[in-house]
Parts: C-alpha cells; sequence; structure tokens
C-alpha cells in the first residue's frame, strides 16, 4: 500500500515527519499542499484535516494528522531506529526538548498566528518579523539551557537522532529565514552542525524539497 503525505516544503512540522520517514526508510510520496496559496483552507484539504493544516500521512490505510502524532505511530509501527531512548528519563527528557519546540515556539510562530498579529495591529513585514524574531529566539535559548546537560551528546539526547533532534532542524530553518539572532547558542550550533549531512535530514531538507529541489 503507498504512503501519501500531503505537505508543505516549509512546513516545520511537515518537516518533522519527513525526517522520520527516510530514517524509518519508508518510500513515500508527497502531495503539495500550498499554504501560501491557500490549499489548506479548501474543502479537499479540510476534509482531510478539519483543523486546515499539514502534515497529513495516509498509511496503513489509515489518515494521521499532527506530526508529533505521526511520528509517535511510525515509532511504534517501524521501531527501527527507534526516535525515544528505552529508559523512561531519557524518554521524558527527549519530549521535554521535543515539545519545548513543537508544542511552544512553534504554535505562536505559525504564518496564520503571525498573520493575525499583523492585521489586528494594522502592521507589516516589520511587525511580522520582529514577532518570528522573539518568539524563535526566546524559545532557542531556552532550549539551549535544556541541553546543558551530560546526556546531551552530538545530537539532543546522546549519540543517536531522536525526536529532539526531528523537531530542532526545522525550526533553525525558521531562525534563519526570520534573521532571529542564535549565534550565541553553541549547543544546538554544534548539534545542527552534526545532523546537517545525514541522508535522512538532508533528503527532508526545505531546500531540496522545495521549488528549487
Amino acid at each position: 500500500m503507498s504512503v501519501l503525505l500531503h505537505d508543505y516544503w516549509r512546513s516545520t512540522a511537515s518537516w518533522r515527519v519527513r525526517i522520520a520517514l527516510h530514517l524509518k526508510g519508508i518510500a513515500f510520496t508527497s502531495a503539495k499542499v500550498d499554504l501560501v496559496a491557500g490549499d489548506q483552507r479548501r474543502p479537499a484539504h479540510l476534509a482531510r484535516n478539519p483543523q486546515g493544516l499539514v502534515p497529513v500521512l495516509d498509511i496503513d490505510g489509515l489518515r494521521l494528522t499532527q506530526s508529533l502524532a505521526i511520528i509517535g505511530y511510525l515509532d511504534d509501527t517501524r521501531p527501527e531506529p527507534p526516535l525515544l531512548p528505552a529508559d523512561p528519563a531519557g524518554r521524558a527528557r527527549v519530549r521535554a526538548i521535543a515539545h519545548a519546540i513543537a508544542m511552544d515556539i512553534h504554535p505562536v510562530c505559525n504564518l496564520g498566528v503571525a498573520a493575525h498579529v499583523v492585521a489586528l495591529t494594522d502592521g507589516g513585514d516589520a511587525v511580522r518579523k520582529g514577532w518570528m524574531q522573539h518568539f524563535i529566539r526566546k524559545g532557542l535559548v531556552a532550549v539551549e539551557t535544556l541541553l546543558d546537560h551530560p546526556a546531551t551528546g552530538t545530537c539532543c539526547h546522546g549519540d543517536s537522532v531522536t525526536l529532539a533532534d526531528l523537531c530542532l532542524v526545522p525550526q533553525l530553518y525558521n531562525a534563519a529565514r526570520w534573521q532571529a539572532d542564535i549565534s550565541d547558542l553553541p549547543r544546538i550550533a554544534a548539534i545542527a552542525t552534526h545532523l546537517h549531512d545525514l541522508p535522512a535530514f538532508a533528503a527532508a531538507d526545505a531546500d531540496n524539497v522545495g521549488p528549487a529541489g
């Protein structure tokens, strides 16, 4: 049965799932949902996901939404390589780092949220950019502190890729896109350098799957 990922190249949530699919060796086809053109609000996509969000993954006769739930399903059904540590303390730590990004930074920096702020303030690009820079930097500074821990290795937790790394890398793309200053976060920088050229991360990278990819 074919696997179909409804996604958008710059969507950080979609990007996390692309990395997971590549790590698990799951062949899939991407179906573009153009967020800029408003495809997410059209009836065809709302029928897939009433939230009007990406990603949506069709796999195993199921239709799954929410990136962390999708990744959890993939890890449960295709356990190699595991994306959570074996020990409860390690699993809690990885989830905390992942959630700090996916549940705290990401939602407030969603393009729809930023657009609403701009509309309410009658602002323009400067308001949008300032909003993004503030919340991305604030969130990543906290993540940097979470990484000041003996369990941090070449990856967010030890030397094996986990859910936390899947969340971190796409968020760093957004930091660069909005020119958020994170130059003083050395732990994040070192982990990003390590992950950048890993095959699954390279294959999922927005610049490799987007309009120029």
